[in-house]
């Protein structure tokens, strides 16, 4: 069993629906981003989702942008990322991580070097944005067979005909998008992604976790409620761009755990 399956069975033996939350590798230094990492877990983080940084963050918003460009100016790369995740595994070897990123640094890297470093590294699993189900041969197909979670984007506009042809090969989870748009726009509405999360439900086994326009403790909670999940990213970002110190990022984020596991 997976790091991410053993965490989603154990929130479920307790009840609970699992907090999921994204900070960006290397911003606003490597230093720093690891110091929160650390502190992730105990601020009842079950989930980490660390963005690898791009050029071209396609599915971001400003907020994340500007992070991963800010990581880009001071030097980190996909290399250093994974070392970012050898670092943590020192003193934590529970943890679920999933690396979120684009394919151009992963092919750079060589998509096989890449899944036996990432595997070395204790990344878990991988939402790669980029990469449809039409390409699973590329990256998908392989990283399932190292050991790895492939898990996979569903929105608002994934409809009864496309559905079908996001589930086969990818596992962990669902990462259902609540807002259409970029990471950061917009407020999830917990009405319609409840609706949403039931009709993908009776499709697969697999939990759904929902992300995209949450960023306070009663919208974890809320979308906790009707999902296996919450996830929050650019809420966190902006306290990190705001130089806010580590702790009161950490407490920002307990605070958010709070309201998902409240649910």
């Amino acid at each position: 069993m997976t790091r991410i399956a053993a965490k989603f069975a154990d929130l479920k033996s307790q009840g609970k629906s699992a907090f999921v939350s994204y900070i960006m590798a290397g911003d606003p230094d490597y230093d720093t981003t690891l110091e929160i990492m650390k502190g992730l877990p105990a601020a009842g983080v079950d989930i980490i989702e660390l963005g690898a940084p791009f050029t071209d963050p396609m599915a971001d918003g400003s907020t994340i942008q500007l992070a991963g460009q800010r990581a880009l100016n001071g030097g980190m790369t996909l290399k250093k990322t994974l070392q970012m995740v050898a670092d943590f595994r020192e003193t934590d070897n529970e943890t679920p991580i999933v690396l979120m990123g684009y394919y151009n640094p992963i092919y750079n890297h060589g998509v096989e070097a890449f899944l036996i470093d990432a595997k070395a590294a204790g990344i878990d699993g991988m939402i790669v944005v980029d990469l449809p189900p039409e390409e699973d041969d590329e990256l998908c197909i392989p990283a399932g067979k190292a050991g790895l979670d492939f898990i996979r984007l569903a929105t608002p506009t994934t409809d009864a005909r496309r559905l079908p042809k996001l589930l086969p090969n990818m596992s962990g989870f669902i990462y259902y998008v609540a807002v259409t748009g970029v990471t950061g726009s917009g407020s999830a509405e917990a009405a319609a992604v409840g609706v949403e999360v039931a009709r993908i439900k009776e499709s697969t086994d697999l939990p759904i976790v929902v992300g995209f326009g949450i960023n306070t403790p009663d919208a974890a909670r809320d979308m906790a409620l009707i999902a296996d999940g919450a996830v929050v990213g650019s809420a966190i970002v902006s306290k990190i761009a705001a130089g806010e110190p580590v702790a009161d990022v950490l407490a920002f984020v307990k605070s958010l755990a709070d309201g998902a596991h409240s649910a």
